[in-house]
């Protein structure tokens, strides 16, 4: 008899993201049949790489919704990834992408018969935003759309929060703190986020349910910052930006991604601890910690 998970045809929307390759990739080596809805303008280097992996392409863009019905024809299972957040696509916005066009796929994939839908999401912080108002529309949309619906809610992913791209610069043993640093979060790498989604595809457990995820365990910036500074032998320099700071980021904020970013920001000040007793009753997984973290990429800094 056939495995119905492997005869299940997956789309991913966001293939081309990090966190989206990385569940194609997942998909794939356990002989998933993928599919990752790509446009014209995606990054060749990405696209090569999915092609490498057997990951089948549909063009189609969110903003686009004929292109989204034709790429749906045929799936059973959407797992949905995409967010505007980090996109330099023109056109492209929290409006357009993370609100409209997540709508549109939802609408689309109730049209075209799509069984299981999984979608990305985070946890509600109580300091509402553009970005997380358009995700609580898009559940409340899937939740009402009569396909079996998981969504994972990661708390702050380590390779994101912790790189120099928010200020965390671990090669130049800088690091941006924001609020005091004591408060605790359950740091989550990329790779976990993406076991936790692709256990979702056809899991009776995980119909019609939310997973907060995250990892491990719930350590401080402050005590991240001891964790890197041991794995580096490097003493780090601190910069604080206090919560009035980012408050006043946040008043000031010229767009909804700015916005969306202080907001976060302040989410982040106020900590994130998870508990993982429930998700990892249904999906087994060693988690990644923060000093496996540290120590994987103070050894690439050092050859």
């Amino acid at each position: 008899m056939k495995n119905s998970a492997t005869e299940s045809k997956i789309l991913v929307v966001g293939a081309t993201g990090f966190l989206g390759m990385e569940i194609c990739r997942q998909l794939k080596a356990n002989h998933k049949n993928v599919f990752g809805l790509v446009r014209k303008t995606a990054a060749e280097d990405r696209t090569k790489a999915l092609k490498q992996w057997g990951v089948q392409f549909l063009e189609g863009d969110l903003k686009d919704r004929a292109s989204l019905k034709k790429a749906l024809q045929g799936i059973d299972i959407v797992i949905s990834t995409a967010s505007s957040t980090f996109s330099r696509q023109d056109g492209d916005s929290i409006q357009t992408v993370d609100n409209e066009g997540q709508s549109n796929l939802v609408d689309e994939a109730k049209s075209a018969g799509v069984k299981q839908f999984v979608y990305i999401s985070f946890s509600f912080t109580p300091l509402g935003f553009p970005l997380q108002t358009a995700k609580q529309r898009v559940e409340e949309k899937i939740k009402t759309s009569g396909m079996t619906f998981s969504f994972i809610k990661p708390s702050f992913f380590m390779e994101a929060w912790l790189s120099p791209a928010v200020g965390f610069d671990f090669p130049n043993a800088k690091a941006t703190i924001y609020g005091e640093g004591k408060n605790k979060i359950s740091w989550i790498a990329i790779s976990d986020v993406a076991a936790f989604t692709v256990a979702m595809v056809n899991n009776p457990a995980a119909k019609n349910k939310t997973f907060e995820i995250g990892g491990p365990e719930a350590i401080s910036p402050l005590e991240v910052v001891a964790i890197f500074e041991k794995a580096s032998g490097r003493k780090f320099e601190l910069q604080h930006v206090p919560v009035e700071a980012l408050q006043g980021q946040w008043n000031a904020a010229p767009d909804d991604l700015s916005k969306s970013f202080a907001s976060l920001m302040l989410f982040y000040a106020n900590g994130h601890p998870v508990d993982m007793k429930e998700p990892l009753s249904i999906v087994g997984l060693k988690l990644k910690s923060v000093q496996e973290y540290a120590a994987q990429v103070s050894q690439l800094q050092a050859v």
